[in-house]
């Protein structure tokens, strides 16, 4: 097994355990809520779903190698678009989440998988493991196609349910305006985070072949 295979399949089983343990942590959590509604609710955490992101990219290239859903997770746009998600969803943890909880227990290491391990293997993987140089600037704001839904989506729940996932989307205490202003401004940030990855991408592929043709 090379060693992207063999990284890939390490992280794979931590990123699919990681996410399990949270799904089991939130059904035992929760008990006066049906089990439907907080698997709803878990899939409606942005974290959630680029981690499933992350597990998937990772596992796809390990168990279906050659296969037509191996290359799909294998090619550069969906390793690049993937890494793009999981870093923002490291940094706006970071900045933005950390503060306003105190996870103990098992809470606190799948909280450290999720946000900060996966985030970083996912990181590591690209820079490591994936070619180079194939990237476009208009790739960035096409990567933004998924928080955009995301945002549609949190909207929709969140009336319907009277739920919402983080502070800075709940409608109810924020009001849309304000609510409206934060989502545009981690758009910016996440272009800005993509247009970083197209630069790094072009960089290091150009680098690369000049150091083929000489």
């Amino acid at each position: 097994m090379g060693a992207a295979r063999a990284y890939r399949a390490v992280f794979a089983l931590v990123g699919w355990g990681a996410l399990g343990l949270q799904y089991w942590l939130m059904l035992t959590g929760n008990p006066d809520k049906s089990p439907a509604d907080l698997t709803l609710n878990f899939f409606s955490f942005f974290t959630i779903l680029v981690n499933v992101l992350v597990a998937v990219a990772l596992t796809l290239p390990v168990i279906g190698a050659g296969t037509r859903p191996g290359r799909w997770a294998g090619s550069e746009g969906v390793r690049a678009g993937v890494t793009m998600y999981a870093v923002v969803v490291g940094l706006v943890y970071h900045f933005l989440l950390h503060a306003t909880w105190n996870p103990q227990g098992w809470a606190l290491v799948v909280n450290i998988l999720l946000h900060y391990v996966m985030p970083l293997a996912m990181l590591l993987d690209w820079l490591l493991f994936t070619a180079k140089g194939q990237l476009r600037w208009i790739d960035a704001p096409k990567w933004l196609a998924f928080p955009l839904i995301y945002g549609g989506w949190t909207l929709i729940h969140g009336y319907a349910a009277d739920w919402w996932p983080y502070w800075f989307t709940d409608v109810s205490v924020l009001g849309l305006g304000r609510a409206a202003l934060y989502f545009a401004g981690l758009l910016v940030f996440f272009l800005v985070v993509g247009l970083a990855v197209v630069a790094i991408d072009r960089t290091i592929g150009r680098r690369d072949r000049t150091r083929v043709a000489a």
